[in-house]
């Protein structure tokens, strides 16, 4: 059982963003303090990445662990209306399979960084770096 009211559950629902969020604007100024130059948001390529470095024709996303289906503890279904929780994650997750898939037959790279990979300030710019490395 929820414990919120219909109406109170939407209000909640409706103040969840897909741009700007907390963990995406961390990763903006990690990548603006290593000096990279990066584009937020191109509506032009499948999935619309939350950080596009057009010149390396590299694509980042930000997911967050309850939305996209990390198994790790942010990740953690409710327990109440499970069954709608689940489906709404694979969802998400063969969405997130098929953008990724359509960004790399177009000559893309795709990086994804979870949320609670943000937490690490140091992981992310690793993580980021050997990307970088690989693809050149």
């Amino acid at each position: 059982m929820d414990m919120f009211l219909p109406d109170e559950r939407s209000a909640i629902m409706r103040r969840v963003r897909s741009q700007g969020t907390r963990p995406e604007i961390l990763v903006r100024k990690i990548l603006r303090g290593m000096g990279i130059r990066y584009r937020s948001c191109l509506t032009n390529l499948p999935g619309k990445p939350d950080l596009v470095l057009v010149d390396k024709q590299m694509a980042i996303f930000v997911h967050g662990c309850f939305w996209h289906g990390h198994r790790c503890g942010a990740g953690e279904l409710p327990k109440s209306n499970r069954s709608y929780w689940e489906n709404k994650q694979a969802h998400n997750m063969r969405r997130d399979s098929r953008n990724t898939r359509a960004l790399r037959s177009k000559g893309w790279k795709v990086m994804l960084i979870w949320e609670c990979e943000v937490r690490s300030i140091e992981q992310v710019k690793s993580r980021i770096l050997g990307f970088l490395r690989r693809q050149q």
